[in-house]
């Protein structure tokens, strides 16, 4: 079969159309109307339209306290305090690698860095702990936690480390091939404020967490580094993973010697358990339902398959390539549909611009460079954001390299470099949204007209 470049640009616009209209899906407003309203003096959560609302009183609560962060931060933070009632007082800390549109009275607001942390996300920290430690039993906290708050809310436990050495150690830890579990455990025995130490510094008040899962539902003490859940990770379970991706000796000599203290000294859980109780407002699953909603729309035969989740990027490609081959052999016009995360490991500093996403279609698209099957790959971030660069994702297809070499790139050099950003945008097949606002996850998708 010949391929048509007709039916390429439709496929590539469905994969963009699916992907667009899961994240509309998944609005955070919504969510919120969804979850959460107040009948006078009391608090409304609607866990599950299966179960009977929980209801908290506020009669007793004298003030509230709200800390956010994350790339959602600042929706999350909108959409409570529009139901907030107004005579309540409000003080709160927000972080997000985004500038707020608009700010609210009583709230301090910092642009805390991602992937790596700055000045702001130590200082949210601090703002964040001093504020807490003046909570009491007639306070109520509400922690809005969401993907990317572990690099836009940190303090080191030791606090003489310098934020340069911070963020060499971050870019260590993210670079290294290791899957996110494994990071925020490591960063669990790092931070002062993850691993439920957070919710520890307020022990009176009554708390409640809500999550945007950007991790498998059963990892939720994973999101942001768990910094107001109780978490269970233990210092053998660092070690490992330090020891796994031979990490002290990459890490720069005030980190090195922090956990060599600490693996030599008494180390004692992340965190005692605060109780706070927690909700899930939207997660990966919510963006994996409404893309196969899509696509099925679109009149693909559409199948899920999240088993290469935190695998490497090219086990990846291989597994869900042969995985997508059998299926079109099966029913022709069929949409594959992963969602989850793959991991690649950068040696060495790294120069090039891109992201796991449009890692992950670089190297599908040399596999099936020149092939004459009707299909194209796609992987995005619902942040919107993939890696380094300014792209979500990108699209890729059998033509993908050899219009890459026409523009005098080799796709192969590019792979190997990390620095596919440049090919895709050069070939206009780059996802573009900007920040959403949002983070559950990324999505592939592998689509065939017939």
């Amino acid at each position: 079969m010949s391929l048509s470049e007709g039916d390429l640009a439709g496929l590539r616009a469905d994969a963009v159309d699916i992907f667009k209209h899961a994240l509309r899906t998944c609005d955070i407003e919504q969510a919120f109307a969804r979850h959460f309203c107040f009948k006078g003096k009391v608090l409304r959560r609607q866990q599950s339209p299966m179960l009977p609302p929980v209801e908290h009183s506020f009669a007793e609560i004298k003030r509230v306290q709200v800390i956010a962060l994350g790339k959602a931060a600042i929706p999350m933070l909108d959409s409570l305090l529009a139901r907030l009632p107004e005579k309540l007082r409000v003080d709160g800390v927000c972080s997000s690698p985004e500038p707020p549109a608009k700010r609210h009275r009583h709230i301090r607001y910092y642009r805390g860095g991602h992937p790596l942390p700055n000045e702001d996300s130590l200082e949210a920290a601090e703002a964040a702990l001093e504020l807490l430690r003046r909570a009491n039993r007639q306070t109520f906290v509400f922690f809005l936690v969401s993907g990317g708050g572990s690099s836009a809310f940190e303090l080191p436990r030791d606090r003489t480390i310098p934020l340069e050495d911070i963020r060499a150690f971050y870019e260590t830890l993210v670079l290294c091939g290791a899957d996110i579990a494994e990071i925020n455990t490591v960063r669990k025995y790092f931070s002062a404020v993850k691993g439920g130490r957070l919710a520890q510094a307020a022990p009176d008040a009554e708390k409640l967490t809500l999550l945007l899962a950007d991790v498998p539902l059963k990892d939720m003490g994973v999101v942001a580094s768990s910094p107001s859940l109780p978490d269970t990770a233990t210092w053998a379970e660092c070690a490992a993973v330090l020891a796994r991706w031979k990490l002290l000796p990459r890490f720069p000599a005030t980190v090195r010697a922090y956990f060599q203290a600490v693996g030599h000294g008494d180390p004692t859980p992340v965190a005692p358990p605060v109780h706070t109780q927690v909700d899930v407002l939207l997660s990966n699953h919510d963006l994996v339902n409404a893309a196969r909603a899509r696509a099925r729309a679109l009149g693909y035969k559409t199948v899920v398959d999240n088993t290469c989740d935190n695998w490497p990027c090219d086990r990846a490609a291989v597994y869900l390539l042969e995985r997508f081959a059998a299926l079109r052999a099966e029913w022709g016009r069929v949409c594959l549909l992963s969602s989850g995360e793959v991991t690649v490991s950068v040696e060495g500093t790294r120069e090039g611009c891109g992201g796991r996403n449009q890692h992950f279609v670089l190297d599908a698209a040399l596999r099936i460079d020149g092939g004459q099957t009707p299909m194209v790959v796609f992987s995005a971030g619902s942040d919107g954001v993939d890696g380094n660069s300014a792209a979500a994702g990108a699209v890729g297809d059998p033509t993908t390299a050899a219009r890459a070499r026409h523009f005098h790139f080799s796709p192969e050099e590019s792979l190997a470099r990390f620095n596919s950003c440049p090919l895709f945008t050069a070939l206009g097949d780059a996802v573009l949204t900007g920040p959403t606002g949002n983070n559950l996850r990324d999505l592939r998708l592998l689509l065939s007209s017939s």
